[in-house]
């Protein structure tokens, strides 16, 4: 266990805002660019029951996550992301919303729960963050964590061809990061992954660039 906890110490991750110095402002600059209602949207695309366990990977500063605890106060409601920093401004922000929820830190290629531990699984503004050797590993544990019938529900940046690298996504992020986002490539990852019926459900046009809303179920 702590040899684990040693190696998970040793790797990387990219920050929430993309850079360390700017995540004191990321939740402001996220709120006023309409993050909140396209996690709005996430949540209602997932049609959460109070019965359901729930997982929000990548959770960084914990909007998402206290935001379907808000909503779905008797859900029990789990967030995950690899930034401790991030992870200590949630539990902060969880506090004073009054909300319960369990915040751990972690890799989505590595999630520390047992198989079939989730009705849910959410990934709001996260997967381009996931470089492309670890994207299908990263669903593979998703769709491992959820229960026979369960869901996963992805909202992210789209592609290059929807004008994803324009305005704060190109700012936060190299095109590098966002050049896997593609529908083509998404739906082609959740099934490699092993996901049944993948589909692009939804997409808009935001301030901060063109989102999709994507779903898969095991």
């Amino acid at each position: 266990m702590k040899e684990s906890m040693a190696l998970q110490s040793e790797r990387t991750y990219l920050p929430a805002a993309g850079r360390d110095s700017l995540l004191p402002f990321y939740d402001l600059m996220t709120l006023l660019m309409g993050a909140d209602k396209a996690r709005r949207a996430l949540l209602d695309q997932a049609r959460i029951q109070s019965s359901h366990r729930v997982l929000d990977i990548g959770c960084g500063t914990g909007s998402l996550t206290i935001q379907l605890k808000r909503r779905h106060p008797e859900t029990d409601v789990v967030g995950l992301d690899p930034d401790p920093k991030a992870l200590a401004r949630a539990r902060r922000k969880a506090a004073r919303a009054a909300v319960s929820i369990h915040l751990d830190q972690g890799f989505g290629d590595e999630l520390p729960y047992p198989d079939g531990s989730f009705d849910r699984v959410l990934s709001s503004l996260m997967f381009h963050h996931v470089p492309t050797g670890e994207k299908e590993k990263t669903l593979r544990e998703i769709r491992r964590v959820l229960k026979s019938g369960g869901e996963f529900h992805l909202l992210d940046f789209e592609g290059p061809e929807k004008g994803a690298h324009r305005s704060l996504a190109r700012l936060l992020h190299s095109s590098n990061r966002l050049k896997d986002n593609a529908e083509s490539r998404i739906l082609s990852f959740m099934t490699d992954a092993g996901f049944a019926n993948p589909k692009k459900v939804a997409g808009r046009a935001l301030f901060f660039g063109y989102i999709a809303y994507y779903q898969a179920v095991v």
